[in-house]
């Protein structure tokens, strides 16, 4: 335990003396030094230098050895797969990005370890240095089947053998997680959520999702859709029947990303409509830094803020969160009128009133979300010098 604890405060905090551990831990002097010798034979810990311009001679610094574990984390959707590895502490060494334009059935699992192979490589690596991959997708993968649902639009990722050849091609642990769970995940460790146990975060970019984290842990559901709200059915729009089949719902034909245009558009402002989270992005930026000096742009902002609430009122009315994220490209093109403006809307059809933020992770969150996925278990088997 003293171990974990130590190996833990040198991942938060950077190269610590054995003084400074002794206190942040509340051990002695001596069991402090024995700690880290312990550490430090075990190859979990180097020394890193001295401190410097404080009285009294330099102590010794120590910190986790970044090079003792890797994992990598995959963020794929229809055009292109991203892949990441970092070292132990959480540093990104490699990254690499395999377009998969009309991508065949058979194809997958030769594309998957192409981009993973292309991330190791970046890194210096070779692919047995890696403990563990954490790979992001649209949709879940059912866990009596198999099979990926509620994500119809990625091909080649729906036979039921597909985990089994992953699993087979890989040879490493590997985990599969809905791709907004895993942005959720990053802000959770990295950004607007943390310290928070209870929240929500609504992604919007090219499709419509949420993330539910309760008690400190992501709901998943039964199957895996917990969070599938672009199905929700809401005000507003006809009901979406065969939703599956339509790969669509109410909440995403109300606030994704395809009805900004179609909203500027009935303003008389004059836009593209394709590819539609580039076009909403650019709308609603345009729209939050102009929005004082044109009022088509402010109307298009607090029009599509009243949709975003529309569907959150449901989920804040069966959730109660304590926080929502507001993430994805789309939504964060909005910036902080659209926070603000979701936030207003929001008290006014829900009966709580959870505080709404925007999300931190903007770079790449699902692979970071990945990482940070595969890292914990990692860690955890690393770290573990019980054994």
């Amino acid at each position: 335990m003293n171990d974990r604890a130590a190996l833990d405060l040198l991942l938060a905090h950077g190269p610590l003396s054995r003084t400074r551990i002794g206190k942040l831990t509340g051990l002695s002097k001596p069991t402090a030094s024995q700690l880290l010798a312990r550490l430090e034979a075990a190859g979990l810990v180097v020394a890193t230098g001295t401190t410097e311009g404080r009285p009294g001679p330099n102590a010794q610094l120590y910190a986790v050895n970044a090079g003792v574990a890797y994992a990598a984390g995959l963020d794929v959707n229809p055009d292109r797969i991203l892949a990441a590895v970092a070292d132990v502490t959480g540093a990104t060494v490699g990254e690499f990005e395999l377009a998969t334009p009309g991508r065949r059935a058979d194809s997958v699992v030769r594309q998957v370890t192409e981009a993973l192979d292309g991330a190791v490589r970046a890194a210096g690596l070779a692919r047995a240095d890696v403990h563990r991959v954490v790979i992001g997708t649209p949709g879940a993968f059912d866990p009596s089947t198999g099979r990926l649902r509620y994500a119809s639009h990625l091909p080649g990722w729906h036979s039921p053998a597909l985990l089994g050849e992953l699993a087979a091609a890989l040879a490493m642990p590997v985990e599969y997680e809905n791709d907004v769970n895993l942005a959720a995940v990053a802000e959770q460790r990295l950004g607007a959520a943390r310290g928070h146990d209870d929240f929500v975060l609504l992604w919007n970019q090219e499709g419509l999702g949420a993330a539910l984290f309760i008690g400190g842990r992501l709901h998943r559901g039964f199957t895996g859709g917990a969070g599938e709200v672009g199905f929700l059915p809401v005000p507003g729009t006809p009901l979406v029947r065969q939703v599956v089949k339509a790969n669509s719902g109410g909440f995403q034909e109300l606030a994704g990303a395809q009805s900004v245009p179609r909203l500027a558009g009935s303003l008389g402002i004059e836009t593209a409509e394709q590819p539609y989270a580039e076009v909403a992005a650019g709308l609603l930026a345009r729209a939050a830094g102009g929005h004082r000096e044109d009022a088509r742009l402010a109307e298009l902002l607090r029009l599509f803020a009243q949709r975003v609430a529309t569907g959150l009122a449901s989920v804040t009315a069966v959730l109660d969160p304590e926080l929502i994220v507001l993430a994805g490209g789309v939504t964060a093109a909005g910036g902080e009128p659209l926070r603000a403006l979701v936030q207003e809307e929001l008290a006014e059809l829900a009966a709580s009133r959870p505080r709404l933020v925007i999300g931190e992770v903007q770079d790449r969150p699902v692979v970071r979300g990945a990482l940070e996925s595969a890292l914990a278990t990692t860690r955890d088997e690393v770290f573990d010098t019980s054994r």
